[in-house]
């Protein structure tokens, strides 16, 4: 059986939704210059790697591939987590608007209660 919800918990849970996502923001924005700071240092990595390399262009792509690898790998992890934060903060806000909906639909029954007794 679900709990009995009354107002003031769903306006509660709407007050400590709005607090995490704003405080997500901060985290998305974060998350976000950490991607692009990893997809820089891949650029520039893979641009050192293939001036320094040896030999006919595709060979020295090839030679530039490998050894940039682990900063590829570096800016494809911050790329997923700030995706991530990004998914996130969306699933907060859609959980906000259901509770703003709940809080209006108690709202509502508690207003018409007893209006029959009055």
């Amino acid at each position: 059986m679900s709990e009995v919800l009354n107002p003031v918990d769903a306006e509660g849970k709407i007050q400590e939704l709005s607090e995490r996502i704003a405080k997500g923001v901060g985290v998305v924005t974060t998350a976000e210059r950490e991607a692009r700071t990893k997809k820089r240092a891949f650029d520039l990595a893979y641009a050192h790697a293939y001036k320094n390399a040896d030999g006919p262009a595709h060979e020295r792509r090839y030679t530039a591939d490998i050894t940039a690898m682990p900063h590829r790998e570096e800016a494809d992890n911050a790329e997923i987590a700030f995706k991530h934060a990004e998914r996130t903060a969306k699933a907060l806000e859609k959980e906000l608007l259901a509770w703003q909906s709940i809080n209006s639909n108690l709202r509502a029954m508690y207003g018409v209660a007893g209006v029959g007794q009055r």
